[in-house]
């Protein structure tokens, strides 16, 4: 008999700059009490980097558009998928040291095993990132 998998937890926020904080926060209360704690706080800032990234970059209106989060372990990771209604591609880029915004990616790029980013079916965009279960000593 195959092993049934988690139901994946899922959440929707408005394209706004609180929900932020409230994605944040729902991500970290949805870990299960003993995981690793950098796991848990390298979660929280993927979580802070890609929903301010779908809410600046993304949405078109913040009091129409929402912002969808699906968190779920899966083959030894925890996957972050956060999509938005937007068709644009974010990309890995280095901004130079003056600037003062663009290093989001950069950040996700450093800590996830792996991310990519895939156009939604119907309508947006994904960026999907995953961090493994056991991270550092």
């Amino acid at each position: 008999m195959p092993e049934i998998p988690l139901v994946p937890a899922h959440w929707r926020f408005p394209a706004h700059p609180t929900s932020v904080r409230r994605a944040r926060h729902a991500v970290a209360e949805s870990l299960p009490y003993g995981l690793h704690p950098h796991l848990g706080d390298d979660l929280g800032l993927l979580t802070s980097e890609l929903v301010t990234n779908a809410v600046r970059h993304g949405a078109c209106r913040e009091d129409e558009d929402f912002i969808e989060l699906v968190l779920w372990p899966a083959d030894g990771h925890y996957w972050l998928a956060v999509s938005d209604p937007g068709t644009g591609k974010p990309e890995l880029v280095r901004p130079d040291t003056d600037s003062e915004s663009g290093r989001g990616l950069i950040l996700v790029d450093s800590l996830a095993t792996a991310w990519t980013v895939r156009p939604r079916p119907t309508r947006g965009t994904s960026v999907i990132a995953g961090l493994p279960f056991r991270q550092g000593g």
